[in-house]
């Protein structure tokens, strides 16, 4: 498994118990079980839940699954 389904994978694990859709940032951060410190790693690729931020807009809400989540972060993220 690539870095980038590793990071996929292990975002739409941490949102497992996360409820759907999710209408803001600050909604999503708190979907996380450490909110903006869950961390996923790969490698050498480390990527917090508070950075997604930075690659995420407004548009982007409301998600519907942890599957949109992940495949928006990890698209934008440039892994």
């Amino acid at each position: 498994m690539g870095v980038k389904e590793d990071i996929h994978t292990q975002i739409v694990g941490a949102l497992a118990g996360a409820k759907f859709p999710i209408e803001t940032p600050e909604t999503l951060l708190g979907a996380f079980p450490d909110g903006a410190e869950t961390t996923c790693k790969s490698g050498d690729v480390e990527l917090k839940a508070g950075d997604a931020g930075q690659v995420l807009t407004a548009e982007d809400f409301p998600f519907k699954s942890a599957k949109d989540v992940a495949d928006v972060i990890v698209e934008r993220a440039g892994l």
